[in-house]
């Protein structure tokens, strides 16, 4: 590209950026700004090879009214906060700030896959920024305490971290290489799995590795607890056996070798070894033979690129890479939990033999086999040329957890009593067991799209089968069994859906209900049916997840023990679907369900609290007292009532109405009554109305309030001052059995 062309597009690519005038002089920012961001694109453009294609929305500038004394500024995507010391004078302080955020700003347009990678935003921030030589000025610091130091700082944009990280970033001569590897992988638009790690950005191995710990859930795919650097690829021993077990066919039945070294697997073992056996025994004679034999996978065979995907530094070249004789390969635990959580959902039967390890396997015999035992668990050790344990390894799966922890120095068998210990600190999180929703009831699932922005795989009978990066249909995906996102969210769309799609953090099934048929006499709208009958497709996530949701989408102002009132029931329900035999449902039929969203502390308060005593769906509404007012096509409301429509009244949740019936040459009024939800839900309106009128071809209807109005009043909540416990025992303390055809909101 010539540079009139390249000054072209960088031109055409310059935001547009407004000011509010709390920050002066406007016109004197808005060109720093705009001279700011021409310079960045520049960096980018040349490290990236190329420039971005997408025009970049508008940016806000304004001051920052609660900012931190250690901050300058702060941002988030098209808004730029900033402290201005003197009114009027846009010091060398403020302007260093303001580069440093929009170098932000740039990534978040430019390179939207590296959002979530911290380390990666503030290295490219402080190096393109100009604050470098400021924080050189400061004492020497070693290249090793500048990475511990940057190690243990969760929050990379700290005083403490930005001043290690440009320790890191002051190896490099000219723009760091790790930085511009990861900008063209930006341009490419590659997957942004694996995040930058400290040992890629100083180019160079500048520590040992500590201790690390990480547990994730097998349902939302979250970090629940990481402890040490849980991102470190390290060499992983057998603890990758299991994949080899699950890409084999025809495992061999084999006799071990006396006096060979690889066939020390434990006392007792049989003439004849199978590959369960030689799995939980962790037997490398087995693994070898088996492929002297000739009939074992090669490279991990269909698990290869899910292993490749979540960081294995390179292709194994033979048997000993894959089991870990030689270490010559690496893998983070973070990858490795990822990719057990991936085995767990395609091959169980593998979970269900690895279950059986601290019963007769290399966790045998210990005092923690007893809490470890039914938990499925491999053992890894990684040993020097004199067979010292360089790195002990577990990892450990359970119906809603998975751990993996490395211990240097340590085998696994010295710090088994620490995985028991781990799993009860992440389920000290309230939340963590499975939900399970059936989403997009509404839609046709053909219209139904889905995008991973980690990585993505659906199983085909037991085998993860990649899925492509960019946006597919979700039937697809999951027609042949579970659609999992490694890494991230799935982001899904739709038609009249929000354009970017919403987060699910969690495992996607296809489940067609069976075909619903509404009760007799009573009438159902197009949308009720759909409702009333469920989703193809059935959501799995974390209960937290779910509830939080849930209670996004029913108000998402929502806060202190109304909240938590609110969370209590919406969990409750989850367990008490109103589809018998199915998931709940997220409709207002049941309760509806956005997708994941951010949990807020309320959430985690309500799950932790003892389970509602009732033992039935539980009706609530938003209630209030809002007065509303809306019109109906005469034809609309006599389509759900009967034709000949003369009157209406409402009263004790129920529309009492009168219809012109004809028998022969005689004409009667008959009186009929129906539940008023059927009406309101049926037209669609606020709640159940209090008045109806008719005007001309139109019925005009007025009420107070929004929701069928049964159950917990949600505004009625907020108003009373209550705890949540007398919150529920007011709504639900005389509870009648809630109608089983009544959409709920």
């Amino acid at each position: 590209m010539g540079w009139a062309s390249m000054v072209a597009v960088l031109l055409a690519a310059t935001p547009t950026f407004v000011t509010r005038g709390d920050v002066t002089p406007e016109s004197e920012l808005r060109r720093e700004a705009e001279a700011g961001w021409a310079s960045l694109e520049a960096v980018y453009s040349a490290e990236a090879g190329g420039a971005p294609t997408k025009a970049p929305v508008s940016i806000l500038l304004q001051r920052g009214a609660a900012l931190s004394p250690e901050r300058n500024a702060q941002g988030r995507p098209g808004l730029v906060e900033l402290r201005q010391n003197t009114p009027g004078v846009l010091d060398e302080r403020l302007r260093v700030a303001l580069r440093h955020e929009l170098a932000h700003q740039l990534l978040w347009w430019a390179c939207p896959q590296s959002s979530e990678d911290r380390l990666f935003h503030e290295a490219f921030a402080v190096a393109v920024s100009g604050e470098l030589p400021a924080w050189r000025e400061g004492g020497y610091q070693s290249l090793s305490r500048a990475a511990s130091e940057l190690a243990s700082s969760p929050a990379v944009d700290s005083t403490r971290a930005r001043r290690a990280l440009a320790r890191l970033l002051s190896e490099s001569v000219g723009f760091p290489k790790a930085l511009s590897r990861r900008l063209r992988q930006c341009h490419d638009g590659a997957r942004w799995v694996v995040p930058l790690s400290i040992d890629e950005l100083a180019e160079v191995e500048v520590r040992a590795a500590g201790p690390a710990t990480v547990v994730v859930s097998r349902h939302s795919g979250e970090v629940l607890l990481s402890e040490g650097e849980a991102r470190r690829a390290l060499p992983y021993g057998s603890v990758l056996k299991p994949f080899v077990y699950a890409a084999g066919v025809g495992h061999p039945v084999l006799a071990p070798r006396v006096d060979v070294q690889e066939w020390s697997c434990g006392p007792g073992l049989p003439a004849k070894v199978d590959a369960r056996t030689a799995l939980l025994r962790s037997c490398n004679g087995y693994f070898l033979d088996w492929e002297a034999a000739g009939s074992a996978p090669r490279a991990f065979g269909a698990w290869g690129p899910v292993l490749s995907a979540l960081g294995l530094t390179g292709t194994p070249a033979d048997m000993a890479d894959m089991v870990g004789l030689r270490s010559t390969l690496s893998l983070s635990p973070w990858g490795l939990a990822q990719a057990y959580r991936l085995l767990a959902e395609a091959r169980p039967d593998v979970l269900a033999l690895l279950a059986d390890n601290a019963d007769r396997g290399t966790l045998a015999e210990l005092p923690a086999s007893k809490a470890l035992s039914g938990v499925a668990t491999k053992t890894g050790t990684v040993r020097d040329a004199a067979s010292r344990p360089q790195y002990g390894w577990i990892a450990a799966v359970d119906e809603d957890l998975v751990v993996v922890a490395v211990r240097p120095g340590k085998m696994p068998r010295h710090f088994a009593e620490e995985i028991p210990a781990a799993l009860a600190r992440a389920r000290k999180q309230a939340g963590v067991e499975a939900a399970r929703v059936q989403v997009l009831g509404l839609v046709p699932s053909r219209e139904v799209e889905a995008r991973c922005p980690g990585v993505a795989f659906s199983v085909d009978g037991g085998v993860p089968r990649p899925s492509p990066g960019e946006w597919a249909r979700l039937e697809a995906l999951t027609t042949k069994g579970a659609a999992v996102c490694l890494g991230a969210p799935w982001r899904v769309r739709f038609p009249k859906g929000p354009e970017e799609g919403r987060d699910y953090a969690g495992v996607f099934s296809w489940s067609p209900p069976p075909a619903y048929r509404p009760p007799e006499g009573v009438p159902t709208s197009p949308s009720a049916m759909k409702a009333r009958r469920g989703s193809d497709f059935v959501f799995r996530t974390t209960r937290l997840q779910y509830t939080a949701g849930v209670v996004a989408a029913e108000d998402v102002t929502l806060k202190g023990e109304p909240r938590v009132a609110l969370a209590r029931v919406v969990a409750h329900n989850e367990r008490h679907s109103r589809h018998p035999g199915r998931a709940v449902c997220d409709t207002t039929h049941c309760q509806a369900f956005r997708g994941t969203v951010r949990v807020q502390r309320d959430d985690a308060k309500a799950l932790g609290m003892p389970a509602l005593k009732w033992k039935e769906w539980l009706l609530f509404s938003q209630g209030g007292e809002e007065p509303w007012k809306q019109e109906r096509p005469r034809g609309e409301v006599e389509r759900l009532l009967g034709r000949g429509l003369v009157s209406l009244r409402f009263e004790a949740g129920r529309v009492n109405y009168l219809l012109t019936e004809r028998d022969g040459t005689a004409t009667y009024e008959e009186g009929r009554s129906l539940p008023c939800e059927l009406l309101r839900s049926g037209l669609k309106l606020p709640s159940c109305p209090r008045t109806a009128s008719f005007n001309g071809s139109v019925l005009v209807f007025e009420g107070r309030g929004r929701g069928h109005g049964e159950g917990l009043d949600v505004e009625a909540a907020k108003a009373s001052g209550l705890r949540s416990d007398a919150i529920l025992e007011a709504a639900y303390g005389k509870k009648r059995p809630a109608p089983r055809d009544v959409d709920g909101e």
